[in-house]
């Protein structure tokens, strides 16, 4: 049995009670917690005795950190982090937060499905004019999410977590995915939720039929991560294949959408209207024309946002260690190849 220490660096303020939990999974870690912004504010020695780095963006040179072995990342999204020289070693694994923050999208997704559908953007402009319109039945009539068509593009913990919500509503599920031979979830499943062995969807799709997949949908929910083959892939084509009636939700990374398409797809009424978290430039320009539009949801990138997202994060961490401990195989791990 392994005796030799293990040197833990974390660079995210983690809560005292958090790091216990991770100090207990075995006597040989060594946990340093050293909050830190920039890759000068760490000491070097921390640098030099690093087998394990735990941070949200801080990476050291590869000659600072000479032991490193593996890197956990804070967060799912890693394309802002793509091109930093550590990444591209091969003897150091790069492990993300991919599943532990997919409950709190997939909520969002759902509530921004329900309120595109039953018109809460006019709704709230009627409550602001104080104003009670005679054609209500009709300019209100929903488009309900019950027994609707959604289309998930990106079938990951996030799209799987839609999946299971919609589930009571009976909707017909249509997602893609890059490996549609393999419907089975790779990575990290919190307990009780997601779609671990892919049993939710009606149809499933390769990303390379994207369009026909978006012609039945009412609502399409944009969930892929952003790599090269994903940037700018909800284009005009993609645009063009929805229906006039469908409504575009995306929670995936600013990019994945193509936001001078979108825009004239929402400004000529192409589709009804989308709920947008993310964009290619954040914060959103106060001269953005998507800020005007009638038809249209914007939230500040905060899908992910949860009081318990430290917790899930440390729950993903500590399964991870286990695994390094013991020489197993690390929860989602960054393929270069896939550019995720």
């Amino acid at each position: 049995m392994a005796t030799t220490p293990v040197h833990v660096l974390i660079t995210v303020a983690f809560p005292e009670p958090l790091v216990t939990i991770l100090r207990e999974i075995s006597p040989r870690l060594r946990l340093t917690v050293h909050p830190a912004r920039h890759p000068d504010e760490i000491p070097p020695e921390l640098w030099t005795q690093a087998e394990v780095l735990y941070t949200d963006s801080v990476l050291p040179k590869p000659e600072q950190a000479p032991r490193l072995r593996w890197v956990q990342i804070h967060y799912a999204g890693i394309d802002h982090l793509l091109n930093a020289p550590l990444l591209q070693k091969p003897e150091v694994q790069i492990t993300t937060l991919s599943g532990a923050a997919a409950s709190q999208v997939a909520e969002h997704a759902l509530m921004m499905m329900l309120a595109l559908g039953h018109h809460l953007p006019e709704v709230f402009n009627l409550q602001h004019r104080a104003e009670w319109p005679g054609d209500r039945w009709e300019r209100l009539a929903p488009l309900e999410l019950r027994e609707s068509t959604v289309g998930i593009v990106g079938y990951g913990s996030v799209g799987r977590e839609i999946a299971r919500l919609l589930r009571p509503f009976g909707v017909t599920l249509l997602a893609t995915k890059r490996d549609v031979m393999h419907p089975e979830d790779e990575g990290y499943t919190r307990p009780g939720l997601g779609d671990p062995t892919g049993d939710l969807f009606t149809r499933l799709y390769p990303i390379q039929a994207l369009a026909s997949m978006l012609r039945g949908c009412d609502f399409v929910v944009i969930c892929l991560p952003l790599t090269p083959a994903t940037r700018g892939i909800i284009n005009t084509e993609a645009l063009a294949a929805m229906k006039r009636t469908a409504y575009l939700i995306d929670v995936s990374r600013g990019g994945v959408v193509d936001s001078a398409a979108l825009l004239q797809a929402l400004q000529e009424r192409r589709i009804a209207g989308a709920a947008l978290d993310v964009f290619p430039e954040e914060p959103l320009p106060a001269e953005s024309p998507f800020w005007k539009l009638p038809n249209v949801i914007i939230t500040p990138h905060i899908a992910g946002v949860s009081r318990h997202y430290m917790q899930r994060a440390v729950e993903l961490f500590a399964e991870n260690l286990r695994r390094y401990l013991s020489g197993g195989v690390l929860l989602n791990r960054y393929q270069g190849q896939r550019g995720y």
